[in-house]
């Protein structure tokens, strides 16, 4: 088995083992994060009315529910067969596909949006220029990336979650890197903002959201 095949069987392993606790724990999780409410609505305004847009890697479906309550021609793409099933549970009237972010099923240029919401924090690091490639190459000119991700050096590993006996690793990264890395992909760098962690929501790390532009 290569190690991009390793890295995407054990994601997928541990989603669908969790999928249904993990929507229940994290139901109505936008309701209590203003800030995050309001990029993605920066976001879907700047993509502009109708644009359409790929929520990669989208879990249970809620940050694809919202975008398109916002305007955008949103669907959803999961690796998790499970995760899927309770995205297509919760918004019957949205699309949602099961596939790998390093091998979308898109032409070239298909795409003026690209969401990746806290779904490469399990990509690995030498994975990532491939992953961003990936997202340039689906993107029309001036299309509009936002990527979100947890700020920080050392990686969170879970064990067990929810009772379950499945690991995965949660990869904290540093936002020059990220922007770095995005440049090197052929993206200019719209914005960054960075949010210090809230003990309410129990964070641990700072939360990192990168807005990131192809070139026209």
């Amino acid at each position: 088995m290569t190690d991009t095949q390793d890295f995407l069987t054990s994601t997928r392993t541990f989603y669908d083992a969790i999928a249904d606790d993990y929507a229940d724990h994290f139901q109505g999780e936008l309701t209590h994060r203003p800030l995050e409410r309001t990029l993605l609505g920066l976001y879907a305004e700047l993509v502009g009315p109708g644009g359409a847009v790929a929520d990669l890697g989208c879990g249970p479906g809620r940050t694809t529910a919202r975008l398109a309550s916002l305007g955008l021609d949103v669907f959803g793409l999961d690796l998790s067969a499970s995760m899927l099933a309770v995205a297509r549970r919760e918004n019957p009237g949205l699309r949602f596909e099961q596939g790998s972010m390093l091998e979308l099923d898109l032409p070239d240029g298909a795409l003026a949006g690209v969401l990746s919401w806290y779904s490469s924090i399990h990509t690995p690091t030498d994975q990532l220029p491939a992953l961003f490639a990936e997202f340039h190459r689906v993107l029309a000119p001036g299309g509009l990336l936002l990527l979100a991700f947890q700020a920080g050096r050392e990686p969170l590993r879970l064990e067990r979650p929810f009772g379950h006996p499945v690991t995965l690793d949660f990869l904290r990264r540093r936002p020059d890197d990220m922007a770095e890395l995005l440049t090197a992909a052929g993206f200019t760098l719209v914005s960054r903002t960075v949010r210090e962690p809230e003990e309410r929501l129990a964070e641990k790390v700072p939360q990192a959201f990168l807005f990131a532009r192809k070139a026209a």
